[in-house]
């Protein structure tokens, strides 16, 4: 049954989000300009907006040249007003960040390395200090975070995790859904990075992104046309277990030949382990050891030819994104991403080699260079996304009677 007035309420806030929105994108727009866009009448836009300025979300910036040299007075969003907290998970990376609502870094810090003994007590780490953020910022509206996939949003906890099994004996939503005074949203690493680029990314200027995660795994977000691709059970787009090698290696998803096997940070520190050739690299973590190698690319033939071997996979998996989801840019982000140029490289000559001119042509390929790890950014960007879509949610309107 809806409630009396539920469906009028339901409109006003949908034309405050559209509008917060708009802003987010555009920067200042005049009020005209956003009833334009809408297709709001000035009186409705009037209205909005002055209910938007009292809740503190919007402000005025003053005066903007306008239609036929008329003045206008500028609004914008208050991207500073309000704080969001992201908390990165990978194996055994664990980052925690606050940022603004247009996706600046404000403060981060980094867990101890955690391995599959140190789980419990990390989870309560994360708690201690994550409220201890929420103790010293009032202005923390909510917090995401994102996990490894594949993961099954409505049971709160991850399928799989190849070589760190303690993951998922893990309920991330009965750790978490409860445990902080503002909300807290959760989403796969790699979808919610491709959120953070859509959000927050001013290379990304198309509806349909594939953000492309090559760190301690391999995985991938796609948003079509505005909108992230979930699947039932939210573990869509799982790339890091296809396989491209039916009888290659084992892998503990129960299949064989996983991309993932072939093209992590944790497979090239297994490679320069084996190859020597950086020293002390045994000690190291999975990150520490590829930055090592990455800072030797073009001064030694070894590191250069062990390098390109598994740049190659990861541009195979750009093969299958593009011919499985003909995105429109493919940003490639997390630890092997760091290798900047030679990855990049390698990955468009796979490509070029392997897809269809009217395809690879028409497709771009980039580094994502977003100011912090484009999953930590995308923890945020998942709670960002609540704020700017569901603004009362989180800031009450003096009355609700919007149009």
């Amino acid at each position: 049954m809806i409630a009396p007035g539920s469906t009028h309420a339901s409109m006003a806030e949908l034309n405050r989000s559209r509008i917060i929105q708009l802003l987010h994108l555009n920067g200042v727009s005049s009020r005209a300009h956003i009833a334009r866009e809408l297709g709001l009448t000035p009186a409705a836009i009037t209205k909005i907006t002055a209910q938007l300025i009292d809740m503190g979300i919007i402000s005025e910036t003053g005066n903007l040249d306008g239609i036929k040299k008329r003045r206008s007075i500028g609004l914008k969003l208050n991207e500073s007003k309000y704080r969001v907290i992201g908390v990165k998970f990978a194996r055994s990376i664990i980052q925690i960040g606050v940022f603004d609502l247009g996706g600046n870094l404000e403060s981060a810090q980094t867990l101890p390395p955690v391995d599959n003994d140190d789980i419990p007590a990390t989870l309560e780490d994360i708690k201690t200090r994550v409220n201890a953020l929420l103790d010293r910022d009032p202005s923390i509206v909510a917090i995401g975070m994102a996990v490894p996939g594949p993961y099954l949003r409505d049971e709160g906890r991850i399928a799989v995790v190849t070589s760190m099994i303690g993951w998922q004996n893990v309920n991330f939503l009965d750790e978490y859904e409860h445990a902080f005074r503002v909300p807290v949203f959760i989403e796969q690493d790699a979808r919610a990075g491709a959120l953070a680029q859509s959000l927050f990314n001013p290379h990304v200027s198309s509806n349909n992104i594939a953000y492309y995660l090559v760190g301690e795994g391999v995985g991938l977000g796609l948003m079509d046309h505005g909108g992230l691709i979930n699947g039932e059970l939210g573990a869509a787009t799982e790339i890091g277990h296809i396989s491209i090698d039916v009888n290659g290696e084992a892998c503990e998803c129960g299949n064989r030949g996983c991309l993932e096997r072939y093209c992590s940070a944790v497979r090239l520190h297994r490679l320069i382990n084996e190859a020597g050739v950086v020293e002390g690299s045994e000690s190291m973590t999975h990150a520490d050891a590829c930055r090592a190698l990455f800072a030797r690319l073009g001064h030694d033939d070894v590191c250069d030819e062990l390098f390109r071997s598994l740049a190659t996979y990861v541009g195979y998996g750009c093969a299958m994104i593009i011919n499985a989801f003909n995105p429109k840019q493919i940003a490639i982000g997390d630890i092997l991403a760091e290798a900047g140029q030679p990855l990049l490289d390698t990955v468009r000559e796979v490509v070029r080699q392997r897809i269809i001119p009217a395809l690879s042509e028409t497709t771009e390929i980039l580094l994502s260079d977003l100011p912090a790890d484009a999953t930590l950014s995308g923890a945020a960007a998942v709670a960002a996304a609540q704020f700017l879509e569901h603004p009362t949610e989180f800031v009450e309107p003096r009355d609700d009677d919007g149009v």
